[in-house]
């Protein structure tokens, strides 16, 4: 008899969620969200009627047993049957309203991919403490960061990137500490990367790519033991590659290719067996190419193109497990270029404009 009472309340309690509507004041935030965006082709924003917008209403998610909304879920690019039918990508104008941050509980934030959302990011947004998602990438969203982002301490992840952002990357930022990925490409940032850098101790990813960040690359990304990938190309950092990058065991991917930087590269960035993608091309490098490489060299992309680089071409690299892309040309190398199966499919523009090189496949000795 007891067990039957409860598994009835438990019933009626679930009847009684389900029927229960998202709060009122929610409900009105997203209505106020949704009437400073205009998305005429899909008809997204067509579901969002009736009272409940934890029902059906598109993108909209919410806590099972609050009934608060959790997530705003909006990308342009979707494999969702809607954008299926008509066979096209998204495309939104308008801004995004200071309403959202009325939504208190949300946890994911995504108004992603719809090409020409503008406007600024709503200071307020710093104070959405629960959120763990910020995808505004790929939108046309102007003015700065929001000084306190760092107060997101459960973000893991930060995406803004392809818009058109301004002014410095806050220094707050560094205290995401649950940050995982981060990216703040293709904008019009300035500034240096905060020194402390690498107090962001969970990030895997940091891509702050085509910009026009200045300074150089803090010491202080070394400590970040997760890293595996750090594109901060075409920017305008100067001085010299940290010797410490070359130590990071996880780090894969480094691209530094298109800025201003100048000195010999470490021997241990090229002597990492982890590292896969390495990319230095355009910059002011000088020196030695170090004769480091060896049977665990495995390289998907190797590009010194466009430098000061001098002396021989490393007969280690022969050595290689695998060498993908090598471009060594635009430096001031000479001598023979090395035989062995990496440089078999080369052509001569991996070569080419140096001071004297020669063998296969330029001409010969």
């Amino acid at each position: 008899m007891a067990s039957s009472f409860f598994f009835l309340t438990l019933l009626l309690l679930s009847i009684i969620s389900a029927a229960t509507p998202c709060p009122p004041s929610e409900r009105a935030a997203l209505l106020a969200f949704k009437a400073a965006l205009t998305e005429p082709y899909l008809g997204i924003f067509n579901t969002w009627s009736g009272n409940d917008c934890c029902r059906s209403w598109y993108g909209v998610a919410c806590d099972p047993t609050t009934g608060h909304v959790t997530d705003v879920n909006l990308r342009g690019e979707s494999q969702d049957p809607m954008f299926q039918k008509l066979g096209r990508s998204g495309y939104m104008t308008g801004k995004i309203s200071p309403e959202i941050c009325n939504l208190s509980n949300l946890t994911t934030l995504i108004v992603a991919d719809w090409k020409a959302v503008s406007g600024e990011i709503p200071a307020c947004v710093a104070s959405l403490y629960t959120l763990q998602i910020l995808d505004l990438s790929g939108n046309r969203i102007s003015g700065k960061i929001p000084t306190d982002i760092g107060n997101l301490w459960s973000l893991t992840l930060l995406s803004l990137g392809d818009n058109e952002i301004s002014g410095e990357i806050p220094m707050s930022v560094v205290n995401l500490a649950r940050l995982k990925h981060l990216d703040l490409s293709n904008n019009r940032l300035i500034g240096e990367i905060p020194y402390d850098f690498g107090k962001l101790a969970m990030l895997s990813r940091a891509l702050l790519s085509e910009n026009q960040l200045t300074g150089s690359i803090p010491k202080s990304v070394s400590k970040i033991n997760r890293l595996a990938d750090l594109d901060v190309s075409s920017n305008r950092l100067n001085g010299s590659i940290p010797v410490e990058l070359g130590k990071m065991k996880v780090l894969s991917t480094l691209k530094l290719d298109g800025n201003s930087m100048t000195g010999p590269v470490p021997s241990t960035l090229l002597s990492n067996t982890g590292m896969g993608i390495l990319n230095l091309s355009r910059n002011g490098f000088s020196g030695t190419i170090p004769d480091v490489f060896g049977a665990g060299s495995y390289f998907m992309v190797l590009d010194l193109s466009f430098n000061n680089f001098s002396g021989r071409i490393p007969g280690s690299l022969s050595a290689s497990k695998f060498m993908g892309h090598l471009d060594l040309s635009y430096n001031h190398l000479c001598g023979t270029i090395p035989i062995g199966s990496p440089f078999e499919h080369l052509d001569a523009a991996s070569f080419s404009n140096n001071d004297c090189l020669c063998g296969n496949p330029l001409k010969a000795c």
